[in-house]
């Protein structure tokens, strides 16, 4: 029988879940504001959206390093004191410019935060809680997929999007204070080495996975980056609906988390290419179901159902493939493709939009997902369906 977290578990653990919370909203806080931001500096939305693609960068290129120094590091001063400043530097800034350096300095913590969650995660409470833990940095990056976007679009739209910026600025302070008093001085776990790396990037499921993470994401976020300008500009939906439209995307989410917790390990490959292949259904959809606000709904609701399963699904997969060592060092790999497909996409959705082809965008996202069925399908299958036996 399963003893009770103690409060000195738990305390530390509640900190780390507001943390994921604030992160993921924040990464994706300019999707919902994108509109307000371009005119607030007078641009275009594509280039507002090159906020999105930046920050996605920053992060991918800061992973893997930052794992590999960052056990040296006290947890409690490492990152939640840039991050408040970086984002009251948002709420200050007087061009587009200054505003993009700070969501660079919010994306060097980001990259920090995403390497060690999991890890710190574990280390603070005993073994048999450990995917209690885990379970709490999820659900903190789930209530932020819920609530973080929609809401924050809310307060942009009545109060200005720096107001957005600042009340996560003063939450990630309130953070930082309460972590301590909390946060106990754990001990570094067995440090990955970069003369480990080659080992560890032979491995064919990882890289596979890898691939196939890059090619979804690519057409998730092509689409997903402009999904406010397009409801707006071709759905025809009022502020309002908007909100409530992203509230719906994101709280089904939770769906597709209960929908892996119940399916995956019966139906693991199954479940994986049922993945791939409904989001290149949505995206196919998406011009068809902007004709009516019931479709638009209905459609979105699905997709973020999607959404969270692949997620979900694909870190479960990387885990699984590499031992307890590497597992951070993969993992942290895995954050920073996932951000350069972030990127990407959000980089080709701009092109899109520029071009005046916004109606069109789902189509264009389709193409990587028509891509990310086939590798699927005949390479990745393979090669789990091999590790198995």
């Amino acid at each position: 029988m399963k003893s009770r977290l103690t409060r000195k578990e738990m305390l530390p653990l509640v900190g780390m879940t507001v943390s994921a919370f604030i992160f993921n909203t924040s990464e994706f806080m300019p999707i919902g504001l994108l509109t307000d931001i371009a005119k607030s500096f007078s641009i275009s939305e594509s280039k507002a959206g090159m906020l999105i693609t930046v920050y996605s960068w920053i992060v991918m290129l800061l992973s893997l390093p930052l794992i590999l120094l960052v056990s040296k590091i006290d947890f409690r001063k490492l990152f939640m004191g840039l991050f408040g400043i970086c984002q009251i530097m948002s709420v200050l800034a007087p061009s587009y410019g200054v505003l993009m350096a700070s969501r660079i300095g919010v994306a060097c913590t980001h990259a920090i935060f995403w390497s060690i969650a999991s890890p710190v995660a574990i280390r603070l409470v005993n073994e048999e809680h450990r995917s209690f833990a885990l379970s709490m940095v999820v659900t903190g990056t789930s209530i932020a997929t819920i609530a973080g976007l929609p809401l924050g679009r809310l307060v942009g739209q009545y109060m200005g999007w720096r107001v957005t910026f600042l009340i996560v600025g003063i939450i990630a302070f309130a953070v930082l204070v309460y972590m301590a008093f909390v946060f106990p001085k754990i001990a570094s776990g067995e440090q990955f080495h970069v003369k480990d790396l080659p080992a560890l990037l032979k491995n064919p499921v990882l890289i596979c996975l890898y691939v196939q993470t890059i090619l979804f994401v690519l057409g998730y976020y092509t689409v997903y980056s402009y999904i406010e300008p397009f409801m707006q500009q071709v759905a025809k939906l009022q502020n309002n609906v908007i909100t409530i439209v992203l509230l719906i995307f994101g709280a089904t989410g939770l769906l597709g988390s209960y929908l892996f917790s119940k399916l995956y390990d019966r139906h693991r490959f199954a479940f994986i290419g049922t993945v791939m292949a409904t989001l290149l259904a949505w995206l196919l959809l998406l011009l068809p179901a902007s004709k009516s606000l019931a479709t638009m709904v209905i459609l979105c609701a699905f997709w973020g159902i999607t959404a969270m399963a692949f997620n979900v699904t694909t870190q479960s997969e990387v885990i699984r493939s590499v031992d307890e060592k590497g597992a951070a060092v993969a993992t942290a790999i895995y954050s920073g493709l996932f951000n350069l497909g972030i990127g990407g996409g959000s980089w080709i959705g701009g092109i899109v939009c520029d071009k005046g082809a916004i109606s069109y965008i789902g189509f264009v996202g389709a193409v990587f997902a028509v891509i990310s069925v086939l590798f699927f399908a005949f390479v990745l299958l393979r090669k789990l369906r091999q590790s198995v036996n």
